[in-house]
């Protein structure tokens, strides 16, 4: 397939001159923006909390996994042809861009380039594009317009790596192939055109959000430089820190010290409580990216869980549909956007516009802010017909059942306690608006939970990646989500296991899963007698695992871990009593 590669000055002529009009309006000193005109440019997007991510392309004719899929499930030759079929005629951007407004969602980020290569508008660099299919419009250009038809802010989803392309060292399955004749300096003037093209063709892009950064061929000076020539072109445009190369894994924070774009990105998993720095999690709707047919798809309990947690978390929640191959949504999918977006109708005072806290997010328990008001949700009740609360450093001047019924509220210096009579209880979420004579805003962060009893106790595990110290057991009970406990490629089972010191009661656990999904079935047990003894039996821990059971005393547990599919990895093994 023709790859048509320029001289340097095309770069220069495709990006400046052809971006002449934008740059003249505004002038922008990216090497030096102060905090201050940062948090002016993310204001929108944090505002929004919620997005719509769209992974789509050739590859949903067979209904595999986006570029990860190529040589894979599908055989390298026959994945590279099905652009030649690839008719999406039902495809209508103004349909994608209405789901999106009438799901409460308030920007689309659509994936122009994956992995795999292919590119969804019509670009001059490379044939491998939808201009080349028997569709033949682009979609790129049809979306872009429909969003802003519809108020949604367009955006873009750019794979760094590109496993098609000859130049880029590393190709399918998964980078983990080597090409015969790379040239990485060459690869990376296609990559900075095609972006050129993207951000000087089709109005404003609100996020450019990067993608394929983990790969070693990407280094972080090429980071730095890309996003200071994207920010160029685009001086208001977001960046997501996956254009450097400071990113830890699933957990999506960046390494302290290293340069990390505009914002965190947690994929498949809810962001922990982080209200320092900007974070997003990317979550499918269903479990895989791309479309998969009767892939199982999420409930609207666990939607509104997800959107609420991550809000409450101070973060954005990207959820991602995979259209069909004929270019329409799955009616299902549809049926659940829908049904999200009449719960943010109802609730959306409680996300949009609102900071994280000052409740720190729990399972059970999230909280958001704004001006002098602050918003609980209850998503799930203890035993107790109260709930009890830390106390709020402000009084409390009203209190407000926003789902409807009764409620009241105590506030001492102790404790603020919620009463909410059962039968008013929400199924999904309970909501509590609690009126301040203060300012919410500036109350710290409090904890609804005690110090773990791990935190800093003497863990052994079954199994340590390559015996490396920094992959201990040790790693899981630091009280540091950004270490692990990991272990070597190919294990299925084994165990993590904490001395507590002394016999301590608990009744509540948090688990964090480093890559979720890994672990398929597990079970907690603690020591008595000589002889362990199970107390909760699980499957899929997933990103942040939490659940409480009734008092045990003990002095030693055990995460057992019966399966998993890949080398099981835990952030953190927390116990607590809530009591």
């Amino acid at each position: 397939m023709k790859q048509k590669i320029p001289i340097f000055f095309l770069i220069v002529l495709v990006a400046f001159s052809e971006c002449k009009t934008m740059q003249a309006e505004r002038k922008v000193d990216i090497e030096n923006e102060t905090p201050q005109q940062y948090e002016a440019r993310l204001k929108w997007w944090q505002d929004a909390r919620f997005g719509m991510f769209v992974h789509w392309g050739p590859v949903s004719i067979k209904g595999t996994e986006i570029g990860w899929s190529r040589g894979s499930q599908v055989p390298i030759d026959e994945y590279d042809s099905l652009y030649l079929s690839f008719n999406p005629t039902n495809f209508n951007a103004n349909f994608w861009a209405k789901l999106a407004r009438d799901t409460g969602m308030k920007y689309l980020v659509l994936t122009s380039k994956h992995h795999d290569g292919f590119c969804l508008w019509n670009t001059k660099y490379t044939d491998y594009n939808i201009m080349n299919t028997p569709f033949g419009r682009d979609v790129v250009k049809e979306l872009a317009q429909a969003c802003k038809r519809y108020g949604i802010v367009f955006c873009l989803y750019h794979s760094i790596c590109d496993w098609y392309h000859p130049d880029y060292p590393l190709g399918s399955p998964g980078g983990k192939t080597e090409k015969p004749n790379p040239n990485m300096d060459r690869y990376n003037t296609y990559l900075t055109n095609q972006l050129a093209e993207l951000l000087s063709n089709y109005g404003r892009i609100g996020i450019l959000w990067f993608d394929g950064d983990w790969e070693k061929p990407w280094t972080q000076e090429r980071g730095i430089e890309l996003y200071k020539t994207v920010r160029r072109l685009q001086p208001d445009i977001i960046i997501n820190n996956r254009v450097g190369v400071g990113r830890q894994g699933m957990a999506g924070t960046t390494d302290v010290g290293k340069f990390g774009g505009d914002y965190d990105t947690p994929e498949q998993r809810i962001g922990k409580f982080q209200i320092d720095r900007p974070w997003e999690s990317c979550i499918t709707i269903c479990q895989q990216w791309a479309w998969k047919p009767n892939d199982k798809l999420k409930s609207l309990k666990e939607s509104i869980n997800t959107l609420v947690r991550c809000t409450g978390g101070d973060g954005n929640l990207l959820l991602n549909i995979g259209p069909m191959p004929d270019g329409n949504i799955e009616d299902r999918q549809i049926e659940r956007l829908l049904e999200i977006g009449d719960w943010v109708k109802k609730y959306g005072k409680t996300i949009y516009g609102t900071r994280g806290g000052p409740y720190i997010t729990t399972a059970d328990i999230a909280s958001t802010r704004s001006g002098k008001t602050v918003y609980i949700h209850i998503l799930k009740w203890g035993d107790s017909e109260y709930l009890k609360l830390p106390p709020l450093p402000a009084t409390i001047k009203k209190a407000k059942l926003l789902t409807g019924g009764r409620m009241s509220v105590y506030q001492i210096p102790e404790y603020v306690q919620l009463f909410v009579p059962e039968i008013f209880r929400d199924e999904i979420d309970t909501i509590i608006e609690l009126e301040l004579k203060t300012s919410a805003m500036e109350i710290p962060p409090l904890s609804t939970l005690p110090k773990s009893l791990t935190t800093g106790k003497k863990a052994e595990a079954s199994n340590v990646y390559r015996g490396m110290n920094e992959f201990g057991p040790a790693s899981a009970v630091d009280g540091d989500s950004s270490t692990r406990w990991a272990t070597d490629h190919g294990v299925t089972n084994g165990y993590l296991q904490i001395d507590l010191g002394t016999p301590q009661k608990f009744n509540y656990v948090a688990i964090e899963e480093a890559y979720p999904g890994r672990i398929t079935n597990f079970e907690l047990k603690y020591l008595k007698n000589n002889n362990w003894i199970t107390f909760y039996k699980g499957k899929h821990i997933g990103g942040r695992f939490e659940t409480s059971f009734p008092p045990i005393k003990a002095q030693h547990i055990r995460l057992e871990i019966l399966n998993a599919t890949e080398g099981p990895t835990i952030y953190e093994f927390q116990l607590y009593n809530k009591d």
